[in-house]
């Protein structure tokens, strides 16, 4: 049996090489892969096809300058470095690249991409939770054309059998990371915030099933002894995502533990499973229709505040640290909602700034360091 170290630093090397993971699949299978940009996309239709969805998150970069030609420098830093490395040529080698459109900035990058891959575009209803059923007509709608285009690049046929398999292996996946999330909380002094985003990250550029495999493996090594009592303070993170390692870092220099995150990168994406449906498209319409907790999927009523609240009283966690990414609009108008809720529940609260074109991070260090002594 392998020891936790050696599974983690297994799914690490995949997460810390995306290029390589993609260059290993299509050793292994003939079939090279389809870049999935942020941040919600029906990935079980490009499995179903034999490709491999890959995640395109952008990357840490020192300076951005040739993403300023074609967008603003107001324009999130996820999106900026996805640019970069799109005129850099990072990107050359996939087959095609999906986009769907819930932000401006993201609109803009559909139709600004100039990468040598073909680009597909579909668009998430929004008025989602007042016509449930039209809603889940136009996103199967939409689905649909996300089908066909890819099987018209690809020179493939996907099969809804396929789909429907598919769907139940990423089903089976979002079950496992669910299971390794709360895992990692209860093993808290054993899984450093830095370990739990890798493992996490790696799904992005995995064949699901490996991941499955490779997590249900962490799990069994990591509750083969019992969980040793952590000292530190606990936390819920919420925003896109949280990176560099250099940050996570801070927070496990800090002695605080993520014990449950709200990340567009992370839990977002396997909190609820796809339900079944005769129709497989229909089934991943109605499971778009039934996501709630995100800025950038339109819900009138606001419920990620008490989510998050919610996530604080089942994990015994001390305070929420929202994690905003650099100029990401709807993030930022969710967030005075969320203050007022978290202080009305009591909720300790901390708001940190997420900027992939960072290199120091003092500030961050700063305001985390002192909050960590406050709680």
């Amino acid at each position: 049996m392998r020891t936790v170290e050696e599974i983690i630093a297994e799914l690490k090397a995949i997460a810390d090489d995306p290029k390589k993971a993609m260059e290993d699949y299509k050793k292994e299978t003939g079939k090279g892969a389809v870049g999935i940009m942020p941040v919600y996309c029906p990935e079980e239709i490009v499995h179903a096809s034999g490709y491999l969805p890959m995640g395109m998150w952008g990357a840490q970069k020192k300076a951005i300058s040739k993403a300023r030609t074609y967008l603003p420098p107001f324009a999130c830093s996820v999106m900026q470095s996805v640019m970069e490395l799109q005129l850099e040529g990072v990107y050359d080698n996939l087959e095609a690249v999906i986009f769907s459109v819930p932000c401006d900035t993201l609109k803009c990058m559909s139709q600004k991409w100039h990468g040598k891959a073909p680009v597909i575009t579909f668009t998430h209803p929004q008025n989602r939770k007042i016509a449930k059923d039209a809603a889940n007509v136009f996103a199967r709608e939409e689905f649909k054309l996300v089908k066909e285009k890819l099987e018209d690049i690809l020179d493939v046929r996907i099969s809804n059998r396929a789909i429907k398999n598919s769907i139940a292996i990423y089903n089976e996946n979002r079950a496992v990371c669910r299971e390794f999330s709360d895992v990692a909380a209860e093993y808290a002094a054993v899984i450093k915030p830095s370990d739990r985003h890798a493992v996490l990250k790696a799904r992005w550029f995995m064949e699901k099933s490996k991941h499955t495999a490779l997590v249900k493996e962490l799990i069994a090594a990591i509750t083969a002894t019992p969980a040793p009592e952590y000292k530190g303070k606990k936390v819920v993170v919420s925003g896109i995502l949280v990176e560099p390692y250099d940050v996570l870092d801070i927070f496990a220099e800090n002695g605080l533990a993520i014990v449950a995150d709200d990340l567009a990168q992370e839990t977002r994406n396997f909190r609820q499973d796809v339900p079944e449906d005769d129709d497989p498209l229909m089934a991943l319409a109605k499971a778009w229709n039934e996501f709630d907790g995100c800025s950038l999927a339109t819900d009138a009523n606001k419920p990620k505040g008490q989510m998050l609240i919610d996530a604080v009283n089942k994990y015994g966690a001390d305070a929420v640290i929202v994690c905003m990414m650099k100029f990401c609009d709807p993030e930022e108008f969710d967030y005075p909602i969320l203050i007022q809720e978290f202080e009305a529940a009591g909720v300790r609260n901390l708001q940190i700034e997420i900027d992939q074109e960072s290199t120091a991070f003092e500030q961050v260090k700063t305001r985390i360091q002192t909050f960590a002594e406050i709680l």
